[in-house]
Parts: C-alpha cells; structure tokens; sequence
C-alpha cells in the first residue's frame, strides 16, 4: 500500500456539519462515528464526531472530528491551508465559489502574475483554503 497525507480537521461541536457541507462541495461517501458509539461519553457529547471521513470521486480525503469538552481545540485558520490545485478548470471553480458560500474571500479567483488562476478564502467553518488552477487550464 502506498502512502497517503490527508488533511485531519479539528473542530469543537460542528464536525458533522462541515464534513456534510464538504460532501455537497466535493460529493463522496461520508462515514462517521461518534463518541456514544464507543461508550466514550454521554449527554450532549456521546453525539459528537470521533472520527468523519469523506472520500470523493475526485480522490480527496478529508477526515474530522469534534474535540471533546474538557480539551483545548486547536486554533482554527492560523497555521494550515488546505490547497485544491489542478488543471480541471470547471471543477477547481466550482468547489472554490461553494465553499466560498456563508464564508469570507480574502482573494478572488482570477488570473495572477504567474500564469495561474488562484484564490484564497476561509470557509464558514473557519478553515482556510487556496485554489490554484495551472496555467495552461487557465489560459483555455
């Protein structure tokens, strides 16, 4: 088996929901569990994200998970962008305006100096994201 890197978000309470919003964005199978699934907590917690994992037709892997009261969540947005980059010019635009959807552009998606088409936006979820189309896709 080959080797993989996958991005592995953290949130507090909302795991499920983004990993249901990036289904809509990238289609794929979804799978999840939660935490009362593995008798790890009860109340309000046993229905948080353990694990979520999606797979989409293009080949990405997302994975989540809640983290759970009582633990410090990571600082969302400060030190990882996730890059969608290619040459599937209607794909990479799609996916860019819908997880630019409820969230905040900090870089529309245009031609740049180098050739390419890029932007950079943070998603509702606060997790930052740049796409990259090449430039010969985005020349066309």
């Amino acid at each position: 088996m080959s080797s993989l890197l996958n991005p592995y978000l953290s949130f507090r309470d909302d795991a499920r929901a983004a990993l249901e919003f990036y289904r809509e964005v990238f289609g794929g199978e979804l799978t999840v569990s939660t935490f009362g699934e593995f008798g790890m907590a009860d109340g309000d917690s046993a229905g948080l994200l353990m694990h979520g994992q999606l797979e989409t037709p293009s080949g990405f892997t997302l994975m989540a998970s809640d983290t759970p009261p009582g633990m410090d969540l990571p600082t969302a947005g400060t030190n990882v962008t996730i890059a969608i980059t290619g040459d599937d010019v209607d794909d990479l635009t799609r996916y860019f305006h819908a997880l630019a959807e409820g969230g905040t552009v900090s870089v529309p998606l245009e031609k740049q100096m180098w050739g390419d088409v890029y932007g950079a936006l943070t998603d509702r979820f606060g997790i930052a994201w740049m796409a990259n189309i090449s430039g010969e896709a985005a020349a066309g």
